[in-house]
């Protein structure tokens, strides 16, 4: 059995920067499981062009608001009891609320090693 709190990732390697947020990473490849679960906090104010090539992931919303864009502009709001899933690799934009972050629990398969970082500056939607 492994528990492992929030409030023991910030601060360390598993707490990750990603430009518009944080990504606290309580679960990673090394941890065994055959996923990840990620604390994931998306800044107001914040968008962000995304795509996974490599994950398939599902966030569900736990505190605050925000929306996620799909290719097609369809723009689905995101509020807390919310899940949004990703199961094709989608590009989307990622966007926290106006006024508030987003708050996401999101779960990533196969897992992330914990090291992968956003470029939200290079043009396209940021990958990995």
């Amino acid at each position: 059995m492994q528990v492992r709190r929030l409030k023991d990732v910030v601060g360390t390697d598993r707490d990750v920067d990603w430009g518009n947020g944080r990504s606290y990473r309580l679960l990673i490849h090394d941890d065994g499981m055959g996923y990840s679960v990620c604390h994931t906090v998306v800044k107001a104010g914040t968008t962000s062009l995304l795509q996974y090539r490599n994950h398939l992931e599902a966030c569900y919303c736990v505190a605050g608001e925000g929306e996620v864009e799909d290719m097609d502009g369809n723009v689905f709001p995101i509020r807390p009891g919310d899940l949004y899933v990703l199961d094709k690799h989608d590009q989307h934009y990622l966007r926290g609320g106006l006024d508030c972050d987003l708050v996401l629990v999101s779960i990533f398969n196969p897992p992330l090693k914990g090291t992968e970082r956003h470029d939200l500056v290079a043009p396209g939607a940021s990958s990995y």
